[in-house]
Parts: C-alpha cells; structure tokens; sequence
C-alpha cells in the first residue's frame, strides 16, 4: 500500500468488525487509517483519513490491493470509519471519491457528515 502514513508512529488500535474481514485501526491524533490485513498480516484495504484544526475527520483515499477488489472491503473500512464517528461524536469530510459516492448513495450514514 502507499502512502506516508505507514511510516509514521500510531498509537492506537481498535477492532470494528468481524464480518468477512477484520477491520483494523491506527490513530496518532492527527492522522490514521482503517485497514484490513490478509492472513498472513499483510495490508490489503486502507481508508486513511486526518484531523483538520476543527476536529472534523476528513477521509483522504481509499485503497483495495487489485487481487481483492469486489468483494466489499472499501464498503467494510467505510463502516468501520462510520461507528467509529458516531461513538466519537466526530463529523466527516469524505474528499475522497470513493467515500463521497458511498455518502451520496447511503442516505443511513448521512448523519455523521459535517
């Protein structure tokens, strides 16, 4: 996966599913990620995200190795994010398009948008 964020130091992490995949997450306080590994611990899904001054989480980019596209996983970090908005009380600025048509569509996870 590529991206800066996997070379910076995370605190944090929370578990948000156990559907099909175990949705993971890194948090340091000013970025982090939701993620979901393979069986051997390897990153096969990301939905990385930062903290603007405001404290809103604006989702930046989401990412699905090409060998697991299709199967929802995009959709599963996407919940993850959601529930962990909700209990946070924490609202979202979904720039990446990917979150954006999923917001656009899903008029249930509408409520945790700014």
């Amino acid at each position: 996966m590529s991206g800066d964020i996997n070379k910076r130091p995370l605190q944090t992490a929370y578990i948000y599913s156990k559907k099909a995949m175990e949705v993971l997450q890194n948090d340091n306080g000013k970025r982090g990620k939701f993620f979901i590994n393979d069986s051997d611990g390897n990153e096969i899904a990301g939905m990385y995200y930062s903290y603007t001054d405001e404290g809103y989480l604006v989702i930046e980019h989401t990412e699905v190795a090409e060998a697991f596209e299709g199967r929802s996983l995009g959709r599963q970090l996407l919940n993850g994010l959601v529930a962990f908005a909700r209990k946070n009380e924490i609202k979202v600025i979904p720039v990446c398009p990917y979150a954006n048509a999923v917001f656009e569509k899903v008029e249930e996870i509408r409520d945790v948008l700014v």
